[in-house]
């Protein structure tokens, strides 16, 4: 038996889920069924959602609502409003050909605007306000004129409404309308709604609904972009959830909660929250206007209005209004001061950088050359790091147009360009385009022409780690560089690529490390080996670790001590199979002597910070032939130690300075490392190495065994935040060390200075209330690292040092806007600190001396919180909060060997008792 359609005029017959169709299903089934009705109208084989009674005037009441807050805070401390309002929804129309297509009309009415705190009392920006000042005339018209929504099977099909209204209010009536789609049954589904297209799944209990909705799945356009490496990105969690109380099919309240949570994963404490909320309760029915007639639902709305257009429920893009917003030249203005030199050192440099960030991504291109035009000498750099970090196309042309890398008046400024493009925070594709383009080209400087390169290689491996290694300009730049190495005859091009490919970190580039690193002569052969020690674990094969074998053994040829260690690195940090780990301990003793002394280091180290190969080391040093004092008992000055600068459950930074010594006593090599640790990511914060050669002859030495025949060099090496920066040379040659000597010149020399932006991450968030959010999040440092080697013939005595300065800010601010209120919360954390590496060798006498100094200046730390809401008539509530501490300075621990050594070094010369001449 079927139940006849309602067609014409003919008296309605009751709707599926009223009393009346309950009782008549009983009397024609023949008996109660007492499962819930959802399940059992399931069984009837409908998946309808919502259904209206026709004639029927639907009155409700509706709240939107929105909290701000650090993401612990309770709910009243928060800031954010309230957007209330009465709300009539009539059916219009009805499908005759079936119940489940229904157009229906959604009107607000009476609408106000208040505070969510209860406690703000006098303070409150909406006291005393009319809601048409608050909103606007206009806006408010917009907002009160109906809108149809057209439901088939309770999904939306069509959202109509007037075209041109302004965006901000149009969405507050999509977030309304898209509380009417749903499903009265359990299942998982995609809807089309104003978050965008998105994965749901409704869970049905008797009289409730509960809808889920995947926010991470929703297919939206919005604007954006991230950091890609997880150490200096954000941690984003978003939650919806609606809960629908059906009776008589209709719904009696909806209540929904959406909401948004952020962390940066590098620095807990800036962390934020955006909840909101949104309230539909049936308030009353009564007498509405009778269903109009008809077959086509095009024509029903054309007989209602004919204005009436069909538009996306998805929610709309809107651009906030800025009065009163100072020019760009005008900001530059009121920041350039804290830019300059001197002051790079505060963490106000840091600060206005970003903020001017904030200004350039907004800016024309012919805005932004003016400003470089107009700018001396001195702050020009600075103003460079800024524009390239904005990372926006009129950006990018601008410092193109601006720069000439034909001429040698602005290598400071080409420099800094290029740094910047290397450290980028989200580079694309149109940027690897531009840097192979003028490595085409020609250049005023060689050493232009190299950082290009080098540039290159760190923008393919971040463009890679952000799934970006097929397109075009990666694979382009990836043929440049391989191809470019595999044809190299000239050193200096050789070693270009080399550190490109140190950067890149290409797979297939591996053949060729291990081909110059085996077969290289020097620097080619240490730097073709310290590029594959940068590798990932997996790239490091069973066949890779033969040539490193080959080489740390010195199967084929004679290496150089920092070659060999570096391949004995690389094999341990690698998965070492057993006999790999016994082969490396059973050398040691067959050493030259400094050599010696720092594998037995390295292999101490391993052991006592619980490095993944100490398990098999330990395994190793079972066995008697591997483990016994006469291995164990090496002496010498060269030393291997690794410590944690900070660790905690979620996130570790680490320390690590191995030293390694001539036989004669003069330093071949210092390295000193920072990691930061989270998770599973990683990123390598800094690393300098010094390294000297071919020194021995200054004190009538012998070399050890393959450095016979090296030239005299010293210089330094660094990798800042990943990239791997060009090398930077003391000396070169034995003329050149004389010179330098008899010059007595111990003036540090600059590695890197400029202003990073590390954090870099902006969000748009289409809230399903209709209100837009944003969230910015940028971290960025002023930078000085600086080395000097100090040699006296006299005094016998070395002495390297490696200074880093940095000012650090880091900075969060969400806001949600509905165009004419907006509410915010910004927080910031900022600290200026410095640390200095400092290695004093005495080799006037065998065992020479050797102190290491790792020390940490004091540290000021200050965060700041502010809370905001404002109206866009100018009327606002802020609520500012600062706290400050000291970091007190320290000294990192080394092993007790350095710190008895240090004692012998600096120990207190004895007073003379004489008081004449003898």
């Amino acid at each position: 038996m079927s139940l006849p359609q309602e067609t014409g005029s003919r008296l309605p017959l009751p709707k599926p889920h009223s009393p009346r169709a309950r009782k008549l299903l009983l009397l024609i089934e023949g008996g109660p069924d007492t499962r819930p009705f959802c399940a059992r109208w399931l069984t009837k084989g409908h998946t309808t959602g919502l259904s209206l009674n026709n004639d029927r005037l639907y009155k409700l009441t509706y709240s939107t609502e929105v909290f701000l807050n650090r993401g612990k805070e309770k709910l009243q401390d928060s800031v954010g409003y309230r957007i209330s309002s009465n709300v009539d929804v009539v059916l219009l129309w009805r499908n005759p050909d079936g119940d489940d297509d229904q157009l229906i009309q959604i009107t607000i009415k009476d609408v106000n605007v208040e505070n969510v705190n209860p406690k703000r009392g006098e303070k409150s920006i909406f006291k005393g306000k009319n809601p048409s000042k608050i909103i606007r005339k206009k806006n408010l018209q917009a907002l009160q004129r109906p809108v149809l929504l057209h439901l088939i099977h309770g999904k939306v099909k069509n959202f109509y409404s007037y075209e041109n209204e302004p965006a901000a209010i149009e969405n507050l009536k999509r977030g309304l309308a898209s509380l009417f789609q749903m499903q009265l049954s359990s299942g998982t589904t995609n809807e089309v709604d104003i978050s965008g297209d998105c994965k749901v799944t409704y869970q049905a209990h008797q009289d409730k609904v509960t809808k889920i909705k995947a926010l991470d799945s929703c297919k939206i356009v919005r604007s954006g972009f991230t950091t890609p490496n997880q150490v200096f990105g954000v941690t984003l969690k978003a939650t919806s959830v609606t809960t629908y109380k059906i009776e008589d099919s209709f719904v009696i309240a909806v209540l929904s909660e959406e909401t948004h949570a952020f962390g940066v994963n590098f620095l807990r404490n800036i962390a934020g929250k955006i909840v909101s909320k949104q309230k539909l309760e049936l308030k009353t029915t009564e007498a509405g206007p009778r269903l109009m007639s008809g077959k086509q639902v095009a024509a029903i709305i054309k007989a209602v209005d004919s204005k009436y257009k069909a538009l996306s429920i998805v929610g709309q893009v809107f651009q906030s209004e800025c009065k009163g917003c100072p020019s760009l030249s005008e900001h530059w203005q009121s920041i350039r001061k804290h830019l300059l030199p001197d002051n790079l050192s505060k963490a106000e440099a840091t600060r206005s950088f970003l903020v001017f960030i904030h200004h350039l991504r907004t800016a024309e291109k012919e805005e932004i050359l003016q400003i470089l035009k107009a700018e001396n000498k001195e702050i020009l750099p600075q103003l460079v790091d800024a524009v390239t970090s904005a990372q926006t196309p009129d950006s990018l042309d601008a410092i193109l147009d601006f720069l000439d890398f034909k001429s040698d008046s602005s290598i400071i400024l080409q420099e800094r360009f290029l740094y910047a493009c290397g450290f980028a925070s989200h580079p694309n594709e149109e940027l690897l385009r531009a840097l192979i383009s003028k490595f085409k080209g020609s250049f005023a400087s060689n050493d232009i022409r190299e950082t290009v390169m080098i540039v290159i290689g760190a923008v393919v491996r971040k463009l890679c780690q952000n799934e970006g290694c097929k397109l075009k300009a990666v694979v382009e730049a990836e043929k440049l560089i391989l191809g470019g190495l595999g044809k190299a005859e000239r050193k200096e091009d050789i070693t270009m690529y080399l550190l490109a490919l140190k950067n890149a970190l290409i797979p297939e580039g591996i053949p060729l490390l291990l081909k110059y690193a085996e077969a290289g002569e020097g620097p080619i052969s240490h730097l073709a080996i310290t590029s594959l020690q940068r590798y990932d674990v997996s790239f490091i094969t069973d066949e890779v670790k033969k040539t490193l074998n080959r080489i740390y053994h010195q199967n084929r040829k004679v290496h150089e001590k920092t070659v060999r260690t570096t391949a004995a690195a690389i094999i341990l940090n690698n998965n070492p199979s057993y006999m790999e780990v016994k082969n490396i301990l059973l050398s040691i003793g067959e050493l030259p002597k400094e050599m010696n002394k720092y594998m037995l280091a390295i292999i101490q180290d391993i052991i006592r910070f619980e490095m993944p190969a100490s398990k098999m080391v330990r395994r190793v040093l079972k066995e008697m032939v591997a483990h016994n004092y006469d291995r164990f008992a090496k002496t010498g000055s060269s030393s291997a130690y690794t410590g944690y600068i900070e660790r905690s459950p979620h996130s570790a930074s680490t320390y690590s300075l191995d030293i390694l010594y001539s036989g004669s006593g003069i330093l071949r090599r210092s390295n000193l490392n920072i990691f930061q640790y989270i998770g599973n990511a990683h990123v390598h914060g800094s690393q300098v190495v010094i390294e000297a050669q071919g020194l021995e002859a200054l004190i009538a030495a012998t070399p050890d065994e393959g450095e016979e025949n090296l030239d005299s060099y010293g210089g330094l090496s660094a990798i800042l935040f990943d990239v791997q920066l060009r090398p930077v040379t003391f000396f070169s040659g034995y003329s050149d060390l004389m010179s330098k000597m008899l010059s007595a010149s111990s003036d540090p020399v600059s590695v890197v200075k400029g202003l990073i932006l590390l954090i870099d991450h902006s969000q748009e968030l289409q809230l399903q209330s209709g209100l837009k959010a944003n969230i910015e999040i940028q971290g960025a440092l002023a930078i000085d690292i600086s080395g000097a080697m100090e040699f006296s013939l006299w005094y016998r005595e070395s002495k390297t040092r490696v200074k880093n300065r940095l000012a650090v800010v880091i900075t969060g601010d969400i806001t949600v806007d509905s165009s004419f209120v907006k509410a915010g919360l910004e927080i910031s954390t900022e600290t200026e600190a410095g640390m200095e590496f400092i290695s004093t060798v005495q080799f006037s006498q065998y065992p020479f001396f050797v102190c290491l100094q790792m020390d940490k200046d004091e540290a000021p730390l200050r965060q700041f919180e502010t809370k905001y809401e404002r109206l866009s008539t100018g009327r606002g509530y802020v609520l500012r909060k600062r706290k400050e501490k000291l970091v007190a300075g320290s000294e990192f621990p080394l092993h007790q060997e350095n710190s008895e050594m240090c004692k012998m070094v600096f120990a207190p010369q004895p007073e003379s008792t004489s008081g004449g001449w003898f």
